[in-house]
């Protein structure tokens, strides 16, 4: 499953205390595109799908869609800073490349 390090947990609290309308956690999912085949994308979300599966740590519910589970079984999210900018990083085990923005993989 799924898995938040304590830095992405605090950042998406971040993003949902700031979002200015009630948000019910945080949408991973993957798409087709990008440079290496496959994208993450992710968001806030309000509205969930009742057959999405809900991953939850300390109060922080994360959803994704059954498509995208069988690509992100295993994956942990971070959210780092660094000198070239802060954003959400994927360590994925299922991927056998990814570009080298991070955010594409196959």
């Amino acid at each position: 499953m799924i898995q938040l390090t304590d830095g992405a947990l605090n950042a998406v609290r971040s993003a949902m205390e700031g979002a200015g309308q009630p948000v019910e956690g945080l949408r991973i999912m993957v798409e087709e595109g990008g440079c290496a085949g496959l994208k993450y994308m992710m968001g806030l979300v309000s509205d969930v799908n009742p057959n999405d599966i809900v991953v939850e740590r300390e109060g922080v519910k994360v959803y994704v869609d059954e498509p995208s589970l069988q690509h992100l079984s295993g994956t942990i999210v971070d959210f780092v800073s660094g000198l070239e900018g802060a954003g959400f990083t994927f360590d994925n085990p299922l991927a056998t490349s990814k570009c080298s923005c991070g955010k594409s993989f196959g």
